[in-house]
């Protein structure tokens, strides 16, 4: 199993989208940080900013584009045409010739995103919040470790959310208009909530209550909310791995 993670991390760090994806997942939160600093210190000042101890947590939101990104691709570019040689022929085809097991393939598939996510989430995270105090000071209160822990994990549930979701749909392309527009356009998941409060337990509503204590109308504590995402990645993953077993390549 260690030698297929291995191969399923060197597979996956070989994608040119993937390393989109890490970019935009290490970058895009410190510069929201820098780009927001002048109105961040306006609303402080005048005491309209609302609790700043989410604060050094709030950017790492936008984190998810590269989760989500990394995590449509595990799946995504076994899909892709192996060749001109080949032109009916997909990447799934030689990696289930050399993996036949396919429940042993699509774990060792998530472990690596995992793996690589969470290291994504920890550099990105401790990058964010040490910024955050360089350029707030002592207007915003020290960080929380166990808020900082809650938020890798976090964007490790969104890389598996986005994985199984590709997995059901076999195309990245929907997993991602549905998850990123759905998490900076229009929210569909927002709306619903403002018709049933059982929106608010949605994995893209509930999930950021993991570690932000001021986030829309209702708060969530952060370990129901934990449960709950876990509970939402783990049913789209078994609802995944049951399809793909079903279905040929």
């Amino acid at each position: 199993m260690v030698n297929l993670i291995r191969a399923e991390l060197g597979k996956l760090l070989g994608l040119r989208t993937a390393w989109i994806g890490l970019l935009m997942g290490l970058v895009a939160p410190p510069a929201l940080v820098v780009l927001n600093a002048g109105y961040t210190r306006k609303t402080i000042a005048d005491g309209t900013y609302g609790d700043v101890s989410d604060l050094s947590f709030e950017s790492l939101l936008i984190a998810v584009l590269g989760a989500t990104v990394l995590g449509v691709v595990t799946v995504s570019s076994e899909y892709t045409p192996t060749g001109e040689d080949s032109p009916g022929g997909r990447q799934l085809t030689t990696t289930l010739a050399a993996m036949p097991r396919r429940n042993r393939l699509l774990a060792a598939k998530g472990i690596a995103l995992s793996l690589v996510v969470a290291v994504l989430g920890v550099v990105t995270t401790v990058a964010t919040l040490l910024l955050v105090r360089l350029v707030h000071g002592a207007a915003v209160p020290p960080p929380s470790w166990w808020r900082a822990g809650a938020a890798v994990l976090y964007l490790v549930l969104i890389g598996l959310l986005a994985y199984a979701l590709t997995l059901i749909f076999r195309n990245g392309i929907v997993t991602l208009t549905v998850l990123i527009v759905n998490s900076g356009v229009v929210s569909v998941s927002y709306l619903l909530t403002k018709v049933t409060p059982a929106a608010a337990y949605l994995p893209d509503i509930v999930g950021p209550h993991m570690f932000l204590t001021s986030i829309g109308d209702r708060h969530i504590p952060p370990v129901q909310a934990g449960l709950v995402m876990a509970a939402w990645v783990a049913a789209l993953l078994t609802l995944a791995a049951w399809r793909f077993g079903r279905r040929a390549a």
